[in-house]
């Protein structure tokens, strides 16, 4: 059999896979090279905002926008509350960079095409990366509105952007997560937060492909293997970042409660309701914690 003939679904994954990796280097490459040509400096800080927190990007001072269509490789984003801007310059002193929506896989793109934007970002000189996210609260104790450090995650996704011939250039074989989030970063929101006098949750990010919300019954699965939030981006995000030695920090929004919690439906509405409410907070506490990351 020839290795581009389907052998099944499991080999189909694997050339798949290994085709995407393996093009992957020089297409970083590209997209690096446009981005910093545009932007013409080198960020310290990379930023990907989720759903309904793009008003980050606003308070950027001098900004310089990219649309995701201008910058070869890019996926463009097809979810509301993602704009579809590379956004960078400078939030108090420090330069920065900032993804102005995500891609997810739930909407079709493989996981090299998601984290490719990680990569890029690597390639123009950023060493950390704030990553947020709308989550759904699988914790008893929290309630809507609540802000989330993530202390680290589960993979539920059953994706990796790692999967194929590794390129030494991007990171090591086999990389270790046992600090996918860093805890020097964490402390730093903690100590921030405190200082602010902001409530800060934290706990564990579960990250599942979508687009269908969770049903109750894996909801209680979720809750007993230790996950306290549920959502359908970040993870393959961190992989990527941890795999090229970039430092991570990672902030939810608990924007509703998951399913089979409180006895009502779950929406994307809802969702946008919740991060607009909390906005303030948000940026409160992200704006002062970024002149810290040094």
């Amino acid at each position: 059999m020839k290795n581009n003939e389907y052998d099944g679904e499991n080999g189909e994954m694997r050339e798949m896979g290994q085709q995407s990796n393996v093009a992957s280097a020089a297409n970083i490459q590209e997209a690096a090279a446009v981005i910093r040509e545009r932007i013409g400096f080198e960020p310290e800080i990379g930023l990907v905002l989720g759903s309904g927190l793009g008003m980050l990007a606003d308070l950027i001072e001098q900004p310089i926008v990219i649309p995701y269509s201008d910058i070869p490789h890019f996926p463009v984003s097809t979810v509301e509350g993602h704009a579809g801007e590379l956004v960078a310059g400078q939030i108090k002193g420090k330069p920065v960079v900032m993804m102005k929506g995500r891609f997810h896989l739930y909407e079709g793109y493989s996981v090299y095409e998601v984290t490719l934007p990680i990569r890029a970002m690597k390639a123009i000189g950023v060493q950390k990366l704030v990553v947020t996210n709308a989550a759904g609260g699988i914790n008893l104790s929290y309630k809507p509105g609540d802000l989330m450090l993530i202390r680290d995650h589960i993979n539920f996704t059953f994706r990796n952007p790692l999967i194929g011939p590794n390129d030494n250039e991007l990171g090591v074989r086999f990389p270790d997560m046992s600090e996918a989030y860093s805890a020097r970063l964490r402390g730093i929101a903690q100590s921030t937060a405190k200082e602010l006098g902001l409530p800060l949750q934290e706990g564990v990010y579960v990250g599942l492909l979508g687009p269908s919300y969770e049903t109750p019954a894996e909801i209680r699965m979720m809750r007993t293997i230790g996950a306290d939030a549920v959502g359908m981006s970040t993870v393959a995000e961190v992989i990527a970042a941890r795999h090229a030695g970039i430092e991570v920090l990672g902030i939810s929004c608990i924007s509703n409660m998951a399913a089979g919690i409180l006895d009502q439906p779950l929406s994307h509405e809802e969702v946008m309701d919740t991060t607009e409410k909390v906005k303030e907070t948000f940026l409160r506490l992200v704006l002062t914690i970024l002149p810290k990351l040094d």
